[in-house]
């Protein structure tokens, strides 16, 4: 295998002339860097990329940390920041944090033990307090959520004019008992949503239900399993705020089950425009989210904070988001009342 020795002899300049090309350092000529370049491609000569990684003290690594990768918005948007990625030469390490506070903060610890260059929450389980003391260790982007008193920057969709636009869509298409679904109901993006569904009915002179609010609903079974749950309030529900495709998916599912017709006796929408919610019958109204856009705008942004080492600072890129109207609401019938 030939060596940084063997590829100086041969171009007949110093192994210092060689190592600044191969590190892309500068002073040195453009006829110098062809001659080094062409000498290490006739030997077959590839640098070694973890002692360059040493000099430099860089790890071209980036620790994406996010609740579960089986949710399909985190895996999309995982895919998207991946992508972005390789394409700057970095490498993408996915962090399950299963919504611990201890793994989070043990996947934080990559680091300060500098095995990673900087940090992606998708998500954030601990006080900011805990996660601040991070900043230090190098930069930290979050994604998908927005907390207020973080110096750090952020990308996401306004969860509360979101949610607030799906329960509207709900309100004119008729529905009076609207039951809320949420995911972790300690996070932000669920403090945010629930703001924004209460804005709706407060706006429309609704009652807010708390025997037909529910958290932890997060994928297909928890959408059958609270159907069930729902059908024995003594008040029928006619419209259902999910949060995501899945549960809205598990709903429908059950509702066919038992004779429950979508939309005309339960409205549902879901969140996020998986796949699922067209493949459903019916298919799902849904929020979607850029969620490519936001992947990469991630990347970019925490890349930049790396190759220019600087500091941190509150910086919000706020994506807009879109009611996509299918048939498991009223549409059809408000069209016709209307």
């Amino acid at each position: 295998m030939p060596t940084i020795k063997d590829v100086a002899k041969y171009a007949g300049l110093s192994r210092t002339t060689v190592s600044r090309v191969i590190n892309d350092q500068p002073y040195v000529s453009d006829e110098k860097r062809q001659c080094v370049l062409k000498a290490m491609e006739e030997l077959g000569y590839v640098p070694n990329s973890s002692a360059r990684r040493l000099r430099s003290q860089k790890t071209e690594t980036l620790a994406v940390l996010l609740p579960r990768i089986t949710n399909p918005f985190f895996s999309h948007l995982i895919e998207a920041m991946e992508i972005k990625a390789s394409q700057w030469g970095y490498q993408v390490i996915i962090c399950q944090t299963h919504e611990s506070e201890q793994k989070e903060q043990d996947y934080l610890e990559l680091l300060r033990t500098k095995q990673v260059d900087g940090v992606i929450m998708t998500a954030v389980h601990n006080d900011w307090e805990v996660i601040e003391s991070y900043r230090e260790c190098g930069p930290i982007v979050v994604c998908n959520e927005n907390i207020e008193e973080a110096q750090v920057p952020f990308i996401y969709v306004n969860q509360e004019e979101a949610a607030y636009d799906a329960t509207m869509h709900l309100i004119q298409q008729g529905c009076k008992n609207i039951s809320f679904l949420s995911g972790d109901d300690d996070s932000n993006v669920s403090a945010y949503r629930r703001s924004g569904f209460l804005k709706a009915l407060q706006e429309s002179s609704l009652p807010f239900l708390p025997n037909a609010s529910y958290a932890n609903a997060i994928d297909v079974n928890s959408g059958r399993e609270i159907f069930r749950e729902l059908r024995r309030l003594n008040h029928p529900i006619d419209g259902v705020f999910t949060g995501s495709d899945e549960v809205a998916a598990g709903m429908i599912y059950e509702a066919i089950k038992e004779g429950v017709r979508v939309p005309e006796d339960m409205s549902i929408i879901g969140f996020d425009n998986q796949s699922i919610s067209m493949l459903m019958s019916p298919s799902i109204t849904t929020v979607e989210q850029p969620v490519q856009d936001m992947g990469e705008k991630c990347v970019e942004v925490l890349i930049d904070q790396i190759e220019h080492k600087h500091r941190s600072v509150r910086e919000d890129h706020v994506f807009e988001h879109e009611l996509k109207v299918r048939n498991s609401t009223f549409q059809e019938i408000a069209l016709v009342n209307s």
